[in-house]
């Protein structure tokens, strides 16, 4: 569809370097999650993960052991058909804060995938909603898998619009 006279055409440019730096295998191996994580978040190693900036998710904006809370905010660049914001939108976020509040559990040398991801849409989000913050708690953490569970709430409005879970599989770094 082109534009008319009477519609606004926006662009959306973001500059990164490519190839990103990539995960740093050798400091996983002797840092805990949560080490590693904050040491990724504060410049010391890796680069911030792409999704973030292109879905204009902060990451994170608060980690602790067992969890992970994740600031995103939506915007005309995530709309689906009807001109609301897509569900992928708050999965993504969602996702990410329950994959960090996992990622905060591991300890040296672990990674983990996420084997099941569950949302729960509450209430639509429109494209001027405002800033949402998704927190992400570990329910359990055991030697082979992991659970949590997370909600995304409007921080102006207070409103809760999406909940998810999830489990993820823990294992040893460099064995597939």
């Amino acid at each position: 569809m082109s534009a008319t006279a009477t519609e606004t055409v926006r662009t959306r440019t973001r500059s990164y370097d490519y190839p990103m730096p990539a995960f740093d295998g050798a400091a996983a191996m002797q840092m805990s999650g949560l080490e590693y994580l904050q040491a990724l978040t504060g410049g010391q190693i890796g680069a911030e993960p792409s999704i973030g900036p292109t879905i204009g998710m902060h990451i994170p904006h608060e980690l602790g052991e067992g969890h992970a809370v994740v600031d995103a905010t939506p915007s005309d660049f995530v709309l689906n058909p009807m001109g609301g914001v897509h569900g992928g939108f708050a999965a993504t976020v969602l996702d990410s804060a329950l994959g960090l509040s996992i990622h905060t559990t591991l300890q040296a040398g672990e990674g983990f995938s996420t084997a099941e991801l569950k949302v729960n849409y509450t209430r639509a989000m429109r494209p001027d909603a405002g800033r949402m913050r998704a927190t992400g708690t570990v329910i359990h953490r055991g030697r082979q898998m992991a659970t949590a569970e997370a909600r995304l709430v409007g921080v102006e409005d207070g409103k809760l619009y999406a909940h998810a879970s999830t489990t993820c599989f823990i294992f040893p770094l460099g064995k597939g």
